[in-house]
């Protein structure tokens, strides 16, 4: 067993030769982590990817091939750490949830592991906080309405954080599932929301700002079509994050301005290995520093391209110590 936080030497106090290991549990990181934390620290990793190198992530699998796992490594000048995403399908049957997420931090002065943080929760508002970024830098500001396309666990954390930096009075949930469409909607409804279940044609065509939260495939037909797409619309794609994976369809990649969090990991893994080689992807930290414009004119089609990027992993864990008031 891991040793508590209680045995963790700071760096500070560490002599040559003398090591400590921080190890922080899922209910820790579970009950520090909030929407405003989570968006302060995807602010400071998007702003960062601007002169930061990126590490590319890395996809594999378990012994059982559906197993799957994702490598997130990052560096910033001061600290270096990965994640690993792990999807395990059959997890329900043992009355766990299909993801989590584990933290791995550097003490870069020995090349050991300082801290170990468990991430699942917090994962889910990361993701979600780099959704609402893109929403507050790309969607029209009288944005209203938004369609949520995905029932699962992340579904729910999306609605949250974009309404946080939108005005959203409607929120239109569409599944493959109706019957879990109709469940998400009841939950989101019980949060306070004005939730109702709908058809995709119908999503699109009301929504101001569409959120796609799946697992799809490129053996599945996309989740919507391009022509129900009205003018002004931003969609934030947060499925595709592996070879294989599409929801959107192409056609709209050719229409609409595009955003991803880093253009070479897009074009790989995220919704963008779908685009046209001469697609022009912008960085969403070139827009958050104010270095291009996000929307040029309010009928613009915008599509954020998350394939997640390993520094917001390492802002979130750093934000999350600080919080703890421990320093690596």
């Amino acid at each position: 067993m891991l040793p508590s936080t209680d045995h963790h030497v700071p760096h500070s106090d560490r002599t040559p030769g003398s090591y400590g290991l921080l190890y922080v549990t899922e209910e820790q990181t579970a009950a520090l982590v909030d929407e405003s934390l989570a968006l302060d620290a995807a602010r400071h990793a998007f702003a960062a990817t601007v002169n930061a190198a990126a590490l590319p992530s890395l996809v594999v699998h378990g012994s059982d091939p559906r197993n799957r796992f994702t490598l997130k490594p990052s560096a910033s000048a001061t600290h270096a750490g990965v994640k690993i995403g792990t999807f395990w399908p059959d997890n329900p049957a043992r009355g766990l949830p299909r993801h989590h997420s584990t933290l791995l931090l550097f003490d870069q002065s020995i090349g050991r592991i300082a801290a170990v943080l468990e991430v699942g929760t917090a994962n889910a508002y990361r993701t979600a906080a780099a959704d609402a970024l893109a929403v507050d830098l790309l969607a029209r500001t009288d944005a209203e309405t938004l369609a949520v396309f995905g029932t699962g666990h992340q579904a729910a954390y999306e609605v949250r954080a974009v309404s946080r930096v939108r005005p959203i009075s409607k929120v239109l949930v569409v599944g493959r599932d109706k019957d879990r469409a109709t469940e998400l909607a009841v939950r989101l409804s019980a949060d306070g929301h004005d939730a109702r279940s709908v058809s995709a044609e119908e999503a699109c065509a009301r929504a101001d700002v569409i959120v796609t939260a799946t697992t799809a495939q490129t053996d599945t037909p996309p989740l919507f079509e391009a022509q129900w797409i009205r003018p002004g619309t931003h969609i934030s794609a947060m499925g595709a994050d592996a070879p294989g994976k599409r929801e959107l369809p192409p056609e709209l990649l050719a229409t609409a301005r595009l955003f991803c969090d880093v253009p070479e990991q897009a074009r790989r893994m995220g919704e963008s290995q779908h685009a046209s080689e001469d697609a022009v992807l912008i960085p969403l930290g070139d827009v958050l520093t104010d270095r291009v414009s996000g929307r040029d004119v309010d009928e613009d089609i915008t599509v954020f391209d998350s394939s997640g990027v390993g520094l917001q992993d390492l802002c979130l864990g750093l934000a999350l110590l600080k919080k703890m008031d421990v320093s690596l």
